[in-house]
Parts: C-alpha cells; structure tokens; sequence
C-alpha cells in the first residue's frame, strides 16, 4: 500500500469511528443523563451566586 493510501485508510478510520461514537451518544440520549447526573451539583453552585435583584 501507498503511503497516501495509509493515511487515507486510517483518516476512515477515526472518521467511523467518531461516527459510532456520536450515534451511540444518541441512540442512548447520554448527554442528557450525564447533564441529569450534574444537574444538582450545578443548582447548588449557581444556588450560592449572590444576585442584584433591584431593577
């Protein structure tokens, strides 16, 4: 094989497999359980903020 061949086969590769790893992140909805899982650390971080509420 060619050297342009090489690196066009892996290019592929890591291609493919980016897209396996995205449509699994989607297929499961997994960005949204892990934005659930962080959810309550983040309410009690934000929760903390001193706010100026005059208007």
């Amino acid at each position: 094989m060619s050297k342009a061949a090489t690196i066009l086969l892996r290019l592929l590769l890591v291609a493919v497999g980016f897209f396996v790893v995205t449509f699994t992140v989607y297929i499961f909805n997994l960005d949204m359980k892990l934005t659930a899982l962080i959810e309550p650390f983040l309410l009690k971080h934000y929760d903390k903020i001193e706010r100026d509420t005059h208007l």
